[in-house]
């Protein structure tokens, strides 16, 4: 067997705030390769990481060619890293998986042979998460409204952590939006998926980048670039208040003119224009983020930009 023949796996790493971690994620996943057997391109992404990782990536890189290292010229977030390394991994199978090592390097063998039964995609499941309970029920209740403006079913269980084939990987790159998910990207496609149980190790370094204020962001930008149902939703409701209002108003005639009631009620006369006010506003705002997400895409602007490259030779450049 000659060495083309072996398969390439490209593995594909985001990196921000664990540079401590880095020497022993390139160690584990080498030797879980290793011994697959396949050859190996390990992809760290420095997402602008405040601790000095892109030092630690380019001094790796020099010493190993099977590491390739990209430096963004400054932080677009987890999900720009991913598409970044997708875009210049040259292999016949690409992992994505976290740089924390909640996710075992070692599970990368058994995702490998569960794809090979025919599957082009196979998520790693988080069985028994070792995350905080705060972000626990954080992912459960982000996915639970994810769920139902999109009107789909996802396991909050599965994250990055996944192997796939070239097709889905071409399909990705395809896909330039500037909203970026990749685990909801992958999904929608409809290739062959698998998902297996894997387990998810304590965070050894650092704390999650995203905090509550950004899970809400991310939440709302999902929301608003996969799915147009709160527009649906804020339609349906003024026409439910248009509809209370004139069987309201069809009431007061009555009273006024054949009941001979007065009617009174400056107060609920002002508590009703706040309210209509108060929902016109929001009304706006829900149809302000969609033309908001329209003028981002129509500007065209890159996904990423990248500062400098190591162990390029191979990798293709695209942005």
């Amino acid at each position: 067997m000659s060495v083309n023949d072996i398969p390439l796996i490209s593995v594909v790493v985001p990196v921000y705030g664990c540079r401590t971690c880095l020497k022993e994620l390139a160690h584990r996943v080498t030797e879980t390769v290793d011994k697959i057997p396949a050859r190996l391109e390990l992809i760290f992404i420095n997402d602008a990481s405040p601790d000095g990782a892109w030092d630690l990536i380019d001094e790796m890189s020099s010493r190993d060619t099977r590491i390739k290292g990209i430096n963004f010229a400054r932080n677009f977030g987890q999900h720009r890293a991913i598409t970044a390394g997708i875009d210049h991994a040259a292999g016949d199978w690409v992992v994505v998986m976290d740089c924390d090592l909640q996710d075992k390097p070692e599970e990368i063998d058994r995702l490998y042979r569960k794809a090979l039964e025919g599957y082009d995609i196979v998520f790693g499941k988080r069985y028994k998460r070792q995350d905080k309970w705060l972000k626990r029920k954080g992912s459960q209740l982000f996915y639970k409204i994810f769920d139902y403006f999109t009107e789909r079913s996802s396991d909050h269980m599965i994250a990055n952590y996944s192997i796939s084939n070239k097709k889905v990987v071409d399909g990705f790159r395809s896909m330039r939006e500037q909203n970026r998910n990749f685990p909801l990207f992958i999904q929608w496609m409809g290739f062959a998926t698998a998902t297996i149980n894997v387990e998810h190790c304590v965070r050894k370094q650092g704390q999650s980048s995203y905090n509550i204020r950004k899970l809400v962001m991310l939440a709302t930008d999902t929301i608003i670039s996969q799915s147009n149902k709160p527009l649906r939703l804020s339609i349906q409701f003024g026409f439910f208040i248009s509809l209370i209002s004139l069987l309201y108003g069809i009431y007061l005639f009555v009273r006024y003119f054949f009941l001979n009631q007065p009617v009174h009620g400056w107060t609920s006369v002002m508590v009703s224009i706040y309210f209509l006010g108060g929902l016109l506003f929001s009304n706006l705002g829900i149809l302000g983020l969609y033309i908001g997400k329209v003028f981002n895409e129509t500007k065209g602007r890159p996904l990423y930009l990248i500062k400098e490259m190591t162990n390029e030779n191979g990798l293709r450049k695209n942005d």
